[in-house]
């Protein structure tokens, strides 16, 4: 039997179900408790998490919103982008979820739900979007290609509703930066993989009567880019300038091999 891993069919449209929309509910206890669970997640899977290019974010016209976007390749995508935003950026995270009836927990974290089955359902989350990213406590973050696609996918592809959400936030709030976002998972030293992040070249969008189409070919072109260039410089071993969220201490047969490493044996012939 063929496993099926990618579909280009939203879940919610495979499914035909009608789900209610669903707001973002967080409190600080649930907050608390999300952070530290999905930090844990990542420390127990992963060697490390690194992060560089975060200049971009972090010399933006703070008074303006901003939205991060990201390729959405695999279920751990979620989980980086959640600590992204409460360990880099310093902000509550608001992410689109599909199927989030499924998972209703997630609301507590920052999590809001969208129904891809009718235009008119997919509507709603995209206006929530709008008024969510105006809130400058919060960090909207974004999948704008709609479905997992698989690792390194080519072309990166969008659906409009990025765009549509920063037309309407730029109409709203007078300007609106985007940051598109790298994500690598790889193996770099260590038996575990890592995650890297990368921040890549922040636009800003002032005019909310760009051709929608056009523009959501310059975000694909602008997250094509940074992660292209993430993946370039890994495969150069070009990760020093990376700033690290966390590293995990070396294991028992690891120390044990720096040790052994350390050790300067005589030359046979000195014996």
């Amino acid at each position: 039997m063929t496993e099926h891993l990618y579909s280009d069919i939203p879940p919610t449209k495979l499914r035909g179900k009608d789900e209610e929309f669903k707001p973002a509910k967080t409190s600080k206890f649930w907050l608390t408790i999300a952070s530290l669970f999905f930090f844990n997640m990542l420390q127990n899977r992963f060697y490390a998490m690194r992060y560089t290019g975060d200049e971009n974010y972090f010399q933006r016209e703070s008074k303006y919103p901003t939205i991060l976007f990201a390729p959405h390749c695999n279920w751990w995508d979620g989980i980086v982008l959640y600590n992204i935003a409460h360990r880099i950026c310093r902000k509550e995270i608001r992410l689109m979820i599909e199927e989030l009836n499924r998972f209703p927990l997630l609301r507590r974290g920052g999590g809001y739900s969208v129904c891809k089955k009718s235009p008119q359902s997919a509507m709603k989350a995209l206006q929530y979007s709008v008024d969510v990213v105006g809130d400058l406590r919060n960090q909207l973050c974004i999948f704008p290609q709609g479905i997992i696609r698989p690792p390194h996918y080519r072309p990166i592809e969008f659906q409009t509703g990025l765009t549509y959400i920063a037309q309407k936030a730029a109409q709203k709030y007078g300007k609106v930066n985007l940051i598109p976002v790298s994500i690598e998972y790889t193996f770099l030293r260590d038996n575990r993989p890592e995650v890297l992040v990368e921040f890549g070249k922040r636009i800003e969008l002032t005019d909310p009567k760009v051709d929608r189409k056009e523009y959501t070919h310059v975000l694909e072109k602008s997250l094509q880019e940074v992660c292209d260039h993430q993946m370039n410089e890994i495969a150069k071993g070009n990760v020093e300038d990376y700033k690290i969220v966390f590293k995990q201490h070396l294991k028992w047969y690891r120390r044990i091999e720096q040790r052994l490493k350390s050790i300067d044996l005589p030359d046979v012939a000195d014996v």
